[in-house]
């Protein structure tokens, strides 16, 4: 694997407000250049993110994070 540059995005806030951040996540993924990933901080595992964003060709990694948020980051190889 190359190396990636990560660009963080906590979907916690959103949630917070009652928002729905799966449109703001899609615009951060549409926007990835080659060498670059996203990481998106949730309150839970993002499962349909994982699996949607995996049919579309990314790899991912889901981390327990101290604060007991999840983080998953995405890129492709």
């Amino acid at each position: 694997m190359k190396p990636v540059k990560f660009t963080l995005f906590d979907v916690r806030p959103p949630l917070a407000r009652g928002e729905e951040p799966f449109p703001l996540v899609r615009i951060r993924v549409d926007r990835l250049a080659p060498g670059q990933g996203l990481t998106v901080i949730a309150p839970f595992p993002p499962a349909p993110l994982i699996e949607l964003l995996r049919g579309e060709g990314f790899q991912s990694r889901l981390e327990r994070r101290p604060d007991g948020a999840w983080s998953v980051s995405f890129w492709k190889d």
